[in-house]
């Protein structure tokens, strides 16, 4: 499953980032790392983008890059 398929309100984890290099290693930077506990917070009234909550903080990614995230439901 991708983050951009959570429902709101649930967690997981996240497995994998995947995509060109400069993506993989925006998302990363920004600390979607492998093992980090994600939660679905909100999407946006038209599906874009989604917020999540990680690492004590709050993010909002675009779904193309959501999709880009592997994760494992908890």
């Amino acid at each position: 499953m991708t983050l951009d398929a959570l429902e709101i309100g649930a967690t997981g984890r996240v497995e994998r980032v995947r995509g060109d290099r400069a993506i993989v290693q925006r998302l990363q930077e920004m600390g979607l790392t492998t093992g980090v506990t994600v939660k679905a917070i909100r999407v946006a009234p038209l599906g874009d983008p989604l917020e999540v909550e990680l690492r004590g903080y709050r993010l909002s990614l675009r779904k193309d890059e959501a999709a880009a995230v592997e994760i494992s439901a908890l």
